[in-house]
């Protein structure tokens, strides 16, 4: 069947065009047409995708945007906000956590009206990790300052992008405002999208950047100070002044609303109703669920029962009075909430539909409320035909049985709790003897003893089989070498990354050895204060009932650009100086979350944010020496490694164990090969990472209190090679060695043999 586009066009006044997309296309085409100044940002699922197709989209020559990478979430919306302060337009997207590291600076981005868009792509909150799709996060934005707008859909998702700056910049309003869509049910699920077919036709709409008169910090004719220190009463009149443009938002949106209608024939009002009319039950529900809903009052319209569906376009300002004028004549009303106000009897918008009610003087409609749809679990017809169900017996009973729950949890019992399915490693088999680490008492070396990998492979594995990394994935293979290093118990701390989120998955896990888990940015510290109650417990006396031989050996595993994010506290743990290991793989990327670049992505190499075309050609800057950063907090032991290499990293492994026991911080940084991101085959991962070393790109050293020393020379023993000859291994690098790109691949020889050549100084030259 042929469709009519010229009557889905409509009544609109602009020439549009039909595209099939998901919502993070549809945000990154929004923002691509309207051609942002800058974008500061950091990669979290389900977000990440934004910045990916607007890099893409840039590689191509598209738009102009700064895209800047930053080192967590924190710095992009301190980005956001410096360069929103400078007087250009500003774009962001991020989830969940992400979006609560950056909390601490969203009320100071409102506070100093200080407008810009940022994407909240809707995503549970931990603990527990879960990524997947509910409102949690959105719920911690409730109270920021920053106007609120919905998206139900990758149309919506466009369309409030472009209405979303318009309301930013009123001269009314004056805030940053949020985009808020579903994780993965919005996000990554494609829909046919209309959109503007002309730039200048975005332009025209969105309209000119505000006159002079508000504050820019790049005025030299007019300095300004931002963010002042601020007493009483100015504190409260700054907050009065918020207050009101928070309120002028919800009708300035509404006429944005209506002139984006007669341009695209597409109308937002702030609160959606279908068939609510004579309704006698309804339910709420936001954003992707709320198109499921129709359905089903549809079918029970069929039945006879006179149904209705609302579901708001903007919830902050929430629409008080649309929502009381909605439900004058409605018998019972089921609110859905996917998220809790944990210990509010209800989530956040049963309370505040509660508080629209009461203030408008209804009292006879019920109110139910149920929490559904949390990490991600579906919404389907026939949850709306309970949920529905609920408001019916509501109105015909007259009273609410039960006014708040949850909605598809299954209670516990204990018959279903997690089971031991592998027993304690024996603490004697993990104890070989075969290695000696011993101490010279006059000159304070350490002597070093390792069999051959062979003789320990009777040593049990700490991690069991059965785990979910990609095929080829170097990690576990780095990792159990290192582990075979270390003598007796250890207890593990895991950085949020590929080693943790395939090894982990409840009720199951691989890990043999007690493992831990938080924050991406927060390992460090986190394993900081176990190791300080271990040996707080152990002077107490507390430990020696519990068959604790010997002390355990603590280690933190991080990745997947962990020691970007966590840099800070992996610092301040080496100047507290405790007596632990922090040990990275070193893959290169942020692969966990899709293979953005990382700090530690060198320079020419392609990642899904560091696209290839006319304009770009890969990784635009250096890598990060995060070795040589650990070296200069001074603390005792420093080493790099490569599984390639068996017996050096065996050695520095047991040296690691004897500082970290003895002394203090130790940090270790281990190449390996990511398959999968690097486009490599799965069988080369060693053969690659061994490349990576006799190239000089990934040389071995330790440097042990302040002294280095290189363990393994390519040149003395004749195998150095081209850096050219590492790089055509992988399909990540191989466009570094076309003719076009020779001054990239020169600047990146340069860089390693400047490196290289330092490393060398230092080893000649214990002092330096």
């Amino acid at each position: 069947m042929a469709i009519d586009y010229e009557k889905e066009v409509g009544s609109a006044k602009v020439e549009q065009k039909f595209l099939y997309e998901s919502g993070n296309e549809m945000a990154a085409y929004a923002a691509h047409q309207i051609n942002y100044h800058v974008m500061g940002y950091f990669p979290i699922s389900p977000s990440t995708e934004v910045a990916q197709f607007l890099d893409t989209m840039k590689a191509s020559g598209q738009h102009d945007i700064m895209l800047v990478p930053s080192d967590g979430e924190h710095s992009s919306a301190g980005i956001c906000y410096g360069a929103s302060t400078a007087g250009g337009r500003v774009f962001n997207a991020t989830s969940a956590q992400g979006y609560m590291f950056m909390l601490e600076q969203m009320p100071v981005q409102a506070g100093t009206r200080m407008p810009m868009v940022m994407n909240l792509i809707c995503r549970s909150i931990s603990g527990p990790l879960n990524i997947h799709g509910d409102h949690s996060d959105l719920y911690f934005a409730l109270n920021t300052g920053w106007p609120i707008l919905m998206c139900r859909d990758p149309q919506s998702v466009y369309d409030m992008n472009l209405m979303a700056l318009k309301l930013a910049e009123h001269a009314k309003v004056r805030l940053p405002v949020m985009v808020a869509s579903d994780g993965y049910f919005t996000s990554h699920q494609k829909r046919r999208v209309q959109a503007f077919a002309h730039r200048e036709d975005v332009h025209k709409f969105v309209g000119e950047q505000p006159p002079a008169g508000f504050t820019d910090t790049l005025d030299r004719n007019n300095p300004v100070t931002v963010g002042p220190y601020m007493n009483e009463p100015d504190y409260i009149n700054n907050r009065y002044q918020q207050s009101v443009a928070m309120y002028n938002a919800g009708e300035v949106f509404e006429e944005i609303a209506q002139e984006f209608a007669e341009l695209t024939g597409r109308h937002y009002p702030m609160i959606e109703q279908y068939r609510m009319e004579d309704a006698d039950v309804a339910v709420f529900l936001m954003n992707s669920a709320s198109e499921i809903i129709k359905d089903v009052v549809d079918q029970l319209r069929l039945q006879g029962i006179k149904a209705g569906a609302i579901s708001p376009n903007m919830i902050r300002p929430f629409p008080q009075k649309q929502i009381a004028e909605a439900l004058k004549n409605v018998k019972a009303i089921t609110v859905g909430d996917r998220a809790d106000s944990v210990g509010g009897h209800g989530g956040n918008m049963v309370n505040e539909i509660k508080a629209a009610l009461f203030t408008y003087g209804n009292t006879t409609t019920k109110v139910i409320s149920r929490i559904y749809g949390l990490g991600g679990k579906d919404f389907y017809a026939e949850d709306g035909h309970h949920f529905f169900q609920l408001a019916m017996d509501a109105a015909a009973a007259d009273r609410v049985e039960i006014p708040f729950d949850y909605y598809g949890h299954n209670p516990g019992t204990p018959e279903n709790a997690p089971k031991r399915l592998l027993k304690p490693m024996d603490f004697e088999s993990l104890k070989t003897g075969l290695i000696t680490v011993k101490q010279n008492e006059e000159t304070g070396k350490l002597s070093v003893k390792v069999p051959p990998v062979r003789s320990l492979m009777k040593k049990p594995r700490r991690l069991s089989p059965g785990h979910g990394a990609c095929p080829g994935c170097g990690i576990f293979s780095g990792l159990e070498l290192f582990f075979k290093g270390i003598e007796g118990d250890i207890v593990a701390l895991y950085h949020t990354g590929c080693a943790m989120v395939t090894t982990t998955g409840y009720p199951y896990s691989a890990h043999k050895s007690t493992f831990i888990h938080n924050l991406f940015q927060n390992g460090a510290a986190t394993l900081s204060g176990v190791v300080e109650m271990f040996w707080e417990r152990k002077r107490r006396g507390e430990l020696d009932g519990l068959g604790l031989k010997e002390d355990f050996t603590f280690v933190m595993v991080t990745g997947d650009g962990g020691m970007d994010i966590g840099m800070g506290p992996a610092i301040g743990a080496a100047l507290r100086g405790h007596k632990m290991i922090i040990v990275e793989y070193d893959n290169e990327g942020y692969m966990n979350t899709g293979a953005q670049q990382s700090y530690s992505t060198p320079l020419g190499h392609r990642t899904s944010t560091s696209s290839i075309g006319k304009t770009q050609q890969g990784k635009v800057t250096q890598h990060k020496d995060t070795a040589q950063i650990m070296a200069a907090t001074n603390i005792p032991y420093v080493f790099t490694g490569c599984e390639a290499y068996p017996q050096d990293l065996l050695k520095k492994a047991a040296k690691a164990q004897w500082y970290a026991q003895n002394e203090g911080l130790v940090y270790g940084k281990i190449l390996i090969a990511c398959p999968l991101n690097w486009m490599s085959e799965d069988k080369d991962g060693t053969d690659i990472v061994s490349l990576a070393v006799e190239s000089c790109f990934f040389p071995l050293y330790e440097v042990e209190r302040g002294t280095t020393t290189i363990t393994y020379n390519p040149e003395e023993k004749d195998k150095r090679v081209e850096v050219s000859a590492w790089l055509k291994t992988m399909g990540k690098t191989r466009h570094l060695l076309k003719p076009e790109n020779e001054p990239a691949l020169r600047a990146f020889e340069s860089e390693v043999q400047r490196r290289w050549t330092r490393l060398k100084a230092k080893h000649e030259h214990p002092d330096l």
